[in-house]
């Protein structure tokens, strides 16, 4: 009976192709592990840490001003009535006052963005359990990944005529954005700045349109894309953008509102 003979050339042949799948899958499985820990970096620990960088610069925000933050928080945490409609706070209304009335409670805008990317405004949006600190710019690195909201250089101010526009991320870095579409007609929006609170409440949410609308940021917010949204005449407007849908950057999604009651601080 014959005996096969194994040609040592055969041998190494197979023990090579054995090494090249054991190599293949242990890089396939390292690849594996180093996407799932950037997944979690992204989705997790830049949350976290953004969330905690965006609370401390409301508590810094709350020490220069010179106060604690308590009823204007305790109403971000789930209650839905602003502070303006106390009925111990002064308000007032852009339609009843005079234009020289209004201005003379808004600081000079110059005054409030005097630091690029420092944080000058504090959002609340009671709706989304939201409270966030708001720097002028809206670069990535120096404002959004900080899990800030950003002001559109060159947008109005709060509280003035024209459109406070503002940007945030929806997902990661603190995604302050991410909710924003469940905001109906009538939510309110606070926004606080140094001498005094302005109240906004929702009045338009336009779903999707491109990355390049400018139009709905300028001082009369009207898409360039779909005309039929948006506004024909001045007004006391604020803007909230941000990436749809989630985890893309390819539209845009846009919140507006009027501006309808105002306090000193």
């Amino acid at each position: 009976m014959r005996q096969r003979v194994m040609h040592h050339g055969a041998r190494r042949r197979r023990e090579r192709r054995r090494r090249a799948v054991w190599t293949g899958g242990e890089l396939l499985v390292t690849a594996g592990v180093v996407l799932l820990l950037l997944v979690v970096h992204q989705l997790w620990w830049t949350n976290r840490e953004a969330k905690e960088g965006a609370r401390h610069g409301v508590e810094a925000l709350e020490r220069e001003w010179g106060r604690g933050g308590g009823a204007d928080s305790g109403t971000a945490a789930g209650s839905g009535s602003p502070s303006a409609s106390s009925s111990t706070a002064p308000t007032a209304s852009p339609g009843a006052r005079a234009g020289r009335d209004l201005r003379a409670a808004v600081p000079d805008p110059a005054d409030l963005t005097s630091g690029r990317s420092q944080a000058y405004a504090i959002l609340t949006v009671p709706r989304l359990h939201l409270r966030v600190p708001v720097a002028e710019g809206v670069g990535k690195r120096s404002v959004l990944n900080k899990g800030y909201v950003g002001h559109y250089p060159g947008a109005g101010q709060p509280g003035r005529a024209g459109n406070f526009a503002l940007a945030g991320h929806r997902n990661t870095h603190g995604e302050p954005f991410r909710y924003i579409n469940r905001l109906a007609p009538g939510d309110t929006v606070r926004v606080e700045t140094r001498s005094a609170v302005f109240t906004y409440a929702v009045d338009k949410t336009l779903r999707q349109t491109s990355a390049r609308d400018s139009g709905v940021i300028r001082p009369v917010p009207r898409s360039t894309v779909h005309p039929t949204y948006g506004y024909t005449a001045p007004g006391y407007y604020l803007t909230l953008t941000t990436c749809t849908p989630e985890y893309t950057s390819r539209y845009r999604l846009v919140v507006w509102g009027k501006l309808v009651s105002m306090r000193p601080r």
